[in-house]
């Protein structure tokens, strides 16, 4: 489940048999340190080919010490529930704050992480629809994945954060006037998410998963956040994307889980690991991977600005809406339908 990405080791200079070649003593090895993180599955090429290594690089500079990794990707909802059943994570970067909120609330998140930078929001995204090359179904809206002639790829809510970002997307532009729906008509946006869960073919664990199949030729469309095809689409794979006239802006916390931070005696570690996501050097290479920066002033240019961009709190925030969207005989209870 853990892949131990990096290992930067200080060595002194030294002979044939072992000793150091200029006759001074060896230097004492560094320290090694190891930071454990259990993310969802969306960012893992922006952490494991750039900014775990430049924290490493600049946690030596800053301490003498080298730092090693333990990485868990999976969906944000398994997630979160791992961690909080008993894996060891010292930081967590997730989808969403409700999954977060699982691990404050089994008391293992012990500080305000959200009174840190920006909220506790680490990056941003907006949800899309992948589309084969050309767009050849001609999709503009979230309608047109109602349409009998078009299969859809979303992951499950009960295990994929962005499965949940999906259905908010679906559900809040309904709710605010958009895809032929009435402002504040929660009967016609749940309907209209009834009409596009009803063409869902597949239902993955997780957001990758769900990307990772569309890529093999399942389904005409997938429901995904904007970076996962960007992310595709930067490795080669042949796909296009559609940002609906009204679609939610995703925003992806990060916080410390103190309780294990402190078991382990990563507490400083982990908190200078947040802390380095927020820097320009991590934002931009967030932003070589897809996501939206935090800082508005480090997005790239070109990436589409939908008519209507909305955030859970233009819905009521996440304590109005996951009660009323994602708990038992909620809106998605009322429009979910079996997988054909």
């Amino acid at each position: 489940m853990f892949s131990a990405l990096l290992l930067l080791a200080a060595c002194g200079s030294s002979g044939a048999d072992g000793s150091a070649s200029d006759g001074a003593t060896a230097p004492a090895a560094a320290r090694t340190r190891t930071l454990t993180i259990a993310a969802y599955t969306t960012p893992r090429e922006a952490y494991g080919t750039a900014i775990l290594p430049a924290f490493a690089k600049e946690w030596k500079a800053r301490t003498g010490e080298d730092v090693t990794f333990e990485e868990s990707y999976q969906g944000s909802g398994a997630q979160a529930r791992a961690v909080k059943e008993g894996f060891e994570a010292d930081v967590v970067a997730l989808s969403l704050d409700p999954d977060v909120k699982v691990i404050e609330d089994a008391g293992l998140i012990t500080h305000d992480w959200r009174a840190g930078a920006q909220g506790g929001i680490v990056t941003r995204s907006i949800a899309v629809i992948a589309v084969r090359p050309g767009n050849p179904k001609n999709i503009a809206d979230w309608t047109d994945l109602a349409r009998p002639d078009v299969d859809v790829l979303t992951p499950n809510v009960r295990t994929s954060g962005g499965a949940m970002w999906n259905v908010l997307a679906i559900w809040g532009a309904g709710l605010r006037g958009h895809a032929g729906v009435a402002a504040g008509d929660e009967a016609g946006a749940t309907g209209l998410l009834r009409g596009v869960l009803g063409r869902v073919s597949v239902m993955d664990k997780g957001a990758r998963e769900s990307i990772v199949n569309f890529e093999k030729g399942v389904g005409d469309a997938a429901i995904t956040y904007e970076n996962e095809v960007l992310v595709a689409k930067k490795e080669g794979k042949q796909m296009d994307y559609v940002a609906p006239p009204s679609t939610i802006l995703i925003e992806n916390p990060v916080a410390v889980v103190d309780a294990y931070a402190k078991k382990h005696g990563n507490e400083e570690l982990a908190a200078a690991f947040v802390a380095f996501l927020h820097t320009p050097e991590s934002q931009r290479a967030f932003a070589e991977y897809g996501l939206r920066p935090v800082d508005p002033a480090l997005a790239p240019a070109g990436l589409p600005q939908p008519a209507d961009l909305f955030t859970v709190a233009d819905l009521g925030g996440w304590d109005a809406v996951k009660p009323k969207v994602f708990e038992k005989g909620g809106a998605y209870d009322q429009a979910a339908t079996a997988p054909r």
